[in-house]
């Protein structure tokens, strides 16, 4: 499970350009260093400008020394095109004033990786009113993708939304009435269980919105990036969830960031992999999602709720090009 499974090393041209949120630690922070490292324009969205700086200062360095090696899988720049974008998901405004900066560029989208997120959380709510996880990993993502996805339309082929789920999604239920948490209270509210739904959430967003673009250049997929030794790992480290993580560390099934970063870099940039959609992946490796998650009925659901949820974030127009020509049926 820690691996064999890696990505290829291919060449990107210089004006694709990559946007994904978390890209400072983690997982995302080797994701945003390699497509870099390839060629691409990559910008990380997260809230600490200081944290990205010193993200970038050190995948520059490490860039340095991956060429002095003479490794053919990096570009021959002579330094990494990153830059930082802030984004706080906990915010609405936030993630309004980042696509206002984006547009400004003028600057085209190809890829956009939601990779941001929070693990388990107690119970708490955003400005915005809307409970942390919904919000964090799942709603203020939505937002982001439907403002951008005008761009990516124009953006030329080949053009990838790709959503940082997790295997946790297979053990929950959709509930739209829990979805605020608002009838839990701080003893009774579990956040591991909304934990894993906003990842649930992710998944049907993916199947949701490739039926609105199925005739379009953007693709959506999904995927499990493993058990991977990170700062949201140690969320989960509490009573049987952390029994088994630690088996998990045990047996050698947990991976590294990097190894975490393979499955996200390799729906980003392998060429194989151009036009295809509905695919949640793991080990790089298409696997199965749960019956839940493909309930279009749920789905349905969902979308609608998602959408009264960010009304006040959604112009006709944006609306209008999400949507696009599709019917929903029951």
């Amino acid at each position: 499970m820690g691996g064999k499974q890696s990505f290829p090393r291919v060449t990107l041209s210089t004006d694709r350009v990559v946007l994904i949120t978390g890209g400072n630690q983690g997982i995302g922070y080797h994701t945003a260093k390699w497509i870099a490292m390839m060629g691409a324009k990559v910008i990380i969205a997260c809230r600490s400008e200081e944290k990205a700086t010193e993200a970038i200062k050190r995948m520059n360095t490490e860039f340095l020394e991956e060429k002095a090696k003479g490794k053919e899988s990096v570009s021959d720049l002579e330094e990494l095109n990153v830059s930082f974008m802030r984004l706080d998901n906990s915010s609405l405004k936030s993630v309004m004033t980042l696509v206002d900066e984006f547009k400004a560029t003028g600057l085209k989208l190809h890829t956009l990786i939601c990779n941001a997120g929070i693990g388990v959380h107690k119970q708490e709510y955003t400005e915005d009113g809307n409970e942390y996880l919904f919000q964090v990993n799942y709603l203020s993502h939505f937002l982001l993708t439907a403002h951008l996805l005008p761009i990516m339309k124009t953006s030329g082929p080949d053009c990838r939304v790709i959503l940082v789920s997790s295997i946790a999604h297979r053990v929950v239920s959709f509930r739209l009435d829990e979805i605020q948490g608002k009838q839990f209270t701080e003893s009774t509210f579990d956040g591991l269980t909304f934990y894993n739904r906003s990842k649930l959430y992710q998944i049907m967003q993916m199947f949701s919105m490739n039926r609105r673009l199925a005739d379009s250049n953007v693709t959506v997929t999904s995927l499990h990036p493993g058990v991977v030794e990170t700062g949201l790992l140690t969320t989960f480290e509490r009573g049987f969830t952390g029994a088994g993580l630690r088996i998990l560390r045990g047996v050698g099934g947990s991976k590294t960031s990097f190894e975490g970063a393979w499955t996200t870099i390799n729906a980003a940039i392998n060429p194989k992999l151009e036009g295809v959609r509905d695919v949640y992946f793991s080990d790089s490796k298409p696997s199965t999602v749960s019956g839940q998650a493909r309930n279009k009925r749920d789905q349905k659901k969902l979308w609608t709720y998602t959408l009264e949820c960010l009304k006040d974030y959604l112009s006709d127009d944006i609306i209008k090009s999400l949507e696009g020509n599709h019917t929903e049926t029951s």
